[in-house]
């Protein structure tokens, strides 16, 4: 038995946590805010074999850009096995990520929702979509890598998440765009759990009010303009995110900031993709990315 699953990256250019709740319930923490979906992201193998003499009952793999823990493979996993007696079987689960790993662009929620999926078609649980979802946002929460990543990167888009929680629980509206490109630069990593701790209030104050503005202009260059006033509001910016930034705007090119990490990022019409190209290859310590929305969110792919 085995089966295969994609999950898109995904950016957040602002947000409004939400992360108390009185029945206790991880379905119902996450977060409100805005960001989009790109075509890189994490592809995840289940091969279920009979289990002979092996210590565990599974193995994790990665291929690509490396993820330094498993624990959110491993919550996914123990979940699915609560559902049947799979004591017999060894699980060889594989993952490869395309996009760096702690640099604002949801790479552990890619990891929990492509191996939700992929568990799902390959042990034939037949779970409907939104459970599947509400395993790998639950995971997230539990191992504190994210809060709303995963309702974002399963519907895919640009959206604006209107209702924070699980998939089922929390809503998002997507917004339509024209086609456009999506270009990011990513500098080095930025702890998530650190900034959340620190200034959580703050935070919250602002990104409510942007999800409203949001709402009401539905437009990728203001959303991008709000991403970078966040981000300076929580103080994010470093001096060489600060010299790009300022080098796009001379150039009439928008940008914003993903969270968290030390990334860049530019949606913007095709005809302008090789000046915000030109001028970020000038960086040669940052990694590139170039892309596209995925409009199409988590997915099962045919083996």
């Amino acid at each position: 038995m085995e089966a295969t699953a994609f999950c898109p990256a995904h950016v957040t250019g602002f947000f409004k946590a939400h992360l108390e709740d009185n029945q206790n319930n991880l379905e119902n923490l996450g977060s409100m805010g805005a960001g989009f979906s790109i075509k890189q992201g994490v592809t995840t193998r289940v091969k279920i074999q009979t289990r002979n003499d092996q210590e565990s009952n599974f193995e994790v793999t990665t291929h690509g850009y490396q993820s330094d823990k498993t624990d959110i493979s491993e919550y996914v996993l123990n979940e699915f096995l609560k559902l049947g007696d799979y004591t017999t079987k060894f699980f060889e689960i594989e993952h490869d990520i395309s996009i760096p790993v702690g640099y604002g662009l949801g790479s552990s929620s890619a990891v929990a929702l492509s191996l939700s999926f992929a568990l799902d078609q390959a042990l034939q649980t037949k779970l409907n979509k939104t459970r599947i979802g509400q395993i790998a946002h639950n995971a997230e929460i539990s191992c504190k890598t994210g809060l709303g990543d995963v309702l974002a990167s399963f519907h895919g888009g640009f959206e604006i998440r209107v209702k924070p929680g699980a998939p089922g629980i929390g809503t998002v509206e997507k917004i339509t765009t024209e086609k456009i490109s999506v270009i990011m630069i990513c500098f080095s990593p930025i702890s998530t759990n650190k900034f959340i701790k620190e200034r959580l209030s703050q935070i919250n104050g602002l990104g409510g009010k942007m999800v409203n503005m949001l709402l009401e202009s539905k437009n990728y260059e203001h959303f991008q303009d709000m991403s970078l006033e966040f981000a300076k509001y929580v103080d994010v910016i470093t001096p060489r995110m600060q010299k790009l930034v300022d080098e796009l705007y001379e150039n009439n090119i928008k940008c914003g900031i993903a969270l968290f990490g030390e990334t860049v990022f530019s949606m913007i019409p095709q005809e302008k993709e090789k000046e915000a190209l030109r001028i970020m290859q000038k960086y040669l310590e940052g990694t590139i990315i170039k892309s596209e929305l995925d409009n199409d969110g988590a997915r099962v792919l045919l083996n």
